[in-house]
């Protein structure tokens, strides 16, 4: 059983979910990416994680076909890009979402990142959409730390998570953000866990993987996952890769691998720019 952890009002959300950046792309590859993502929820991932600007829609419509059915299993995610979050756009954004994803309410809305828009004028219309019923939960996506505290100062403090780049290349957040949402159990969801799967190319991670009976891949989720309250949302565009994702939540990281990891893959030694891709 993939496990869960919490959101700050206390309900759970699988630790493994799925990611669909850069799917429905190719209608010829349509019905194995359907099928991954129906068989990702039979094995538990129920954590789906799409967006307005993913192929314009399509990732969204995708989604719909996928979880067609099954709703009331699915915590669905959906961002809403920058320029939709004044209190006039994010209503119009938000009703676009829920009629390409066929449902009535969206589990978590987050803003893709920070734009323009004020942040008191972005938390406003969110929480009129909460207040609605239209979503459930709010949260951000490539916020920093400074900008989570502006967040917060600006009234946002019913925020449910932060999703940002994080991946063992990618080890910025630990410096400062990371640790700042645990203090206040604001999750963070880690998005490109494999690097777009250029990690999994690493001759020293498959070197290491292979004494473990894991794919590159496969270590580099687990890496992530070994994190406590972290989410992690890789894409998986075929049955097979679902499966194999799953297998990185079935093992714990021994002290010596960690240690192993933190050599190839250094901890920030100051704080850094948060990047985003």
């Amino acid at each position: 059983m993939i496990p869960r952890t919490n959101l700050p009002d206390g309900e759970t959300v699988p630790v493994l979910g799925q990611g669909t950046w850069m799917l429905a792309g190719n209608r010829a590859r349509r019905a194995e990416e359907v099928a991954a993502l129906r068989r990702g929820l039979d094995l538990g991932m129920a954590l789906i994680d799409t967006a307005e600007m993913y192929g314009e829609g399509a990732a969204e419509t995708l989604v719909a076909e996928a979880i067609a059915g099954r709703r009331d299993e699915v915590f669905l995610v959906s961002k809403a890009c920058p320029w939709n979050a004044s209190a006039r756009a994010l209503p119009l954004a938000c009703a676009a979402s829920l009629r390409r994803l066929g449902t009535d309410r969206i589990d978590l809305y987050l803003l893709h990142w920070r734009g323009d828009v004020p942040l008191a004028e972005t938390v406003e219309a969110m929480e009129r959409l909460r207040d609605a019923g239209h979503i459930r939960h709010w949260g951000v996506s490539n916020f920093a730390l400074t900008d989570m505290q502006e967040l917060l100062a600006a009234g946002g403090w019913r925020c449910a998570a932060n999703q940002v780049l994080y991946n063992l290349g990618r080890r910025g957040p630990e410096w400062d953000l990371l640790p700042w949402l645990a203090a206040r159990s604001i999750p963070a969801m880690a998005y490109s866990p494999i690097e777009q799967g250029r990690l999994a190319a690493h001759p020293e991670l498959r070197r290491i993987g292979a004494t473990l009976g894991l794919s590159a891949a496969q270590l580099a989720l687990a890496w992530v996952l070994n994190r406590p309250g972290l989410v992690a949302i890789p894409k998986a565009a075929r049955t097979a890769h679902v499966a194999q994702n799953l297998r990185a939540t079935e093992l714990g990281l021994t002290p010596a691998i960690m240690a192993e990891l933190d050599a190839l893959f250094p901890a920030p030694r100051a704080p850094r720019p948060l990047e985003m891709i």
